[in-house]
């Protein structure tokens, strides 16, 4: 079901089964690309919710999940089934794994990495410019690169060109200033080593012990 009131431009490919809300917009034009319009293909059975935006040049696997008025920039690769929640934006020439869980009001910048089943809280913020605003900052951008499984507890922020490993936790409202191991629990300003994910009873289950 594709509303009336939403606008699918033709250079789209969408999946079947398809639901599309009010005020949507799929497919829009890219800075540079105006004369040579770039495919976006968007997988079977997604559900877009009112007022999201959709850039050209985008891959999106099937079962893709936005809230309102999600804000996804041009030439990203997204996997199946990947939710994208209300108000979070996806810059460009960003890399999302399946499986992957993005929360509300969230920030993805250029050229970050998300692997299978990494979850990402609300109000996360991930980085990608050490010195903003200087004369290089534009060109020395550096993504973050979140591995598989790992856990972006609410209101953190990353800073560029940080690696957090396979299934580890970072706890809500710290700032990561460097790498973290896998299966490692970081918190706090900056985010340190306080415990191991096998150590939490919450977590002993087979989705944490491959």
């Amino acid at each position: 079901m594709v509303s009336k009131k939403t606008t699918i431009y033709s250079n789209v490919r969408l999946g079947k089964n398809c639901v599309i809300e009010d005020f949507v917009i799929i497919g829009a034009y890219s800075r540079g690309h105006e004369v040579r319009r770039l495919e976006t293909v968007i997988g079977d059975n997604a559900f877009i919710r009112s007022h999201t935006v959709i850039y050209e040049g985008n891959k999106i696997g099937a079962n893709f999940r936005t809230g309102n008025k999600a804000n996804i920039r041009e030439l990203n690769e997204i996997g199946d089934n990947v939710s994208l929640g209300t108000l979070s934006v996806v810059e460009h020439h960003v890399k999302i794994g399946s499986g992957v869980r993005v929360h509300s009001q969230a920030f993805i910048p250029e050229f970050t990495v998300l692997e299978d089943e990494c979850w990402i809280g609300p109000n996360v913020v991930i980085t990608n410019a050490k010195y903003p605003k200087t004369l290089r900052g534009k060109v020395d951008l550096k993504g973050v690169h979140i591995m598989k499984g790992a856990i972006i507890g609410a209101n953190t922020t990353l800073l560029p060109d940080v690696r957090i490993g396979e299934y580890a936790l970072v706890g809500a409202g710290s700032v990561v200033t460097k790498n973290v191991p896998s299966r490692c629990v970081v918190l706090g300003n900056p985010a340190k080593v306080v415990n191991l994910i096998d150590d939490l009873p919450q977590y002993k289950h087979k989705y944490f012990s491959e």
